[in-house]
């Protein structure tokens, strides 16, 4: 029996409910990890609330963790019993023990915690794929990260400076600016105060950015497209104040030929070996000190509801992580 994290009602915090589990033997192609860390995202809010589509009541949330293999199934041949291993899956996560695909897990190299892991692999991930695919930031590129002090937007900054890029952060607070600047953002606006996209045509002299990432969505659209310069980027990643509602495409061709996607972990990692890649270049940042994951907290398990409650609140900074 295993504690685990289940719903069987979507709604607020309160439907989530923690339960003896029994765990089967990993099955062809599986293995039963035991999780050191687990990863608390946005996302999981998402699937708790109903509005992202499960696949069935009831289920368990979380798609990120981090532990040791303590179960195999057949077939599994690049993994043995003991291996620290790190994931950003399918959901499951928020549980003391749980089966997974064995090709979701990368080995975690020693000098990286369990802890640092779990907060990092879903949102490091999403920066790997949206710095060095989505749009290949590089020296002298100016880019705006929307929620510059979240989770993803602290990577972002980081590993933006670390490229050689000039980074502009909106953030909702005085002491979430100080963050982003530490982090890496040369500069910060207050998006709650200040007109963000005059703010940047300001900042940029009017050449405006190259790319803008936006993990805000209803918030600061459309006015996120006056920030990017003909021809440049919009990337949509996430709707923490809710999804853009569908807008005519002739907007891109006035704003100056824009591009304008909406990517996914899941799409850029679905092949293993582009999974693989991706761990390699974040473990190698990471490692290297270029950098740092931003772990807010760590939460026992029992207290899922209340880390919840604070991640909607928009009462963090960077990372928290359930202690199972």
């Amino acid at each position: 029996m295993t504690k685990t994290v289940r719903v069987y009602e979507v709604g607020g915090p309160e439907v989530m409910r923690i339960e003896d589990i029994e765990v089967p033997p990993p099955a062809r192609g599986e293995v039963l990890v035991r999780n050191h860390a687990i990863g608390v995202n946005f996302i999981d809010t998402y699937f708790r609330s109903g509005a992202y589509l499960v696949p069935s009541l009831p289920f368990t949330p979380g798609n990120e963790g981090a532990g040791e293999i303590i179960g195999l199934g057949a077939g599994v041949k690049n993994f043995k019993l003991g291996d620290r291993v790190a994931y950003a899956a399918t959901l499951g996560a928020y549980a003391r023990e749980r089966l997974i695909d064995a090709n979701w897990l990368v080995k975690l190299p020693k000098g990286i915690s369990f802890e640092t892991a779990a907060a990092m692999m879903l949102k490091g991930l999403t920066a790997q794929f949206l710095l060095r695919r989505t749009f290949r930031v590089k020296a002298g590129d100016t880019i705006l990260v929307h929620a510059a002090a979240g989770g993803v937007g602290l990577i972002l900054c980081q590993w933006a400076k670390a490229l050689g890029a000039s980074v502009i952060g909106t953030v909702g607070s005085p002491e979430k600016a100080t963050l982003a600047k530490k982090a890496g953002a040369k500069h910060t606006i207050l998006y709650r105060e200040e007109d963000f996209a005059a703010r940047v045509k300001e900042m940029t002299k009017g050449k405006l950015c190259d790319v803008v990432y936006d993990s805000v969505g209803k918030m600061t659209f459309p006015a996120s497209l006056d920030c990017i310069r003909p021809l440049g980027m919009f990337v949509s990643f996430g709707s923490a104040s809710g999804p853009i509602e569908a807008f005519n495409l002739g907007l891109l061709l006035a704003k100056g030929s824009l591009f304008a996607t909406r990517p996914s972990l899941s799409t850029y990692s679905a092949k293993r070996a582009d999974l693989e890649k991706m761990a390699r270049d974040l473990f190698r940042v990471v490692t290297s000190g270029a950098v740092k994951i931003p772990l807010h907290r760590t939460v026992p398990l029992a207290d899922v509801v209340d880390a919840h409650r604070a991640l909607e609140g928009r009462e963090t900074t960077g990372a928290t992580v359930l202690i199972p």
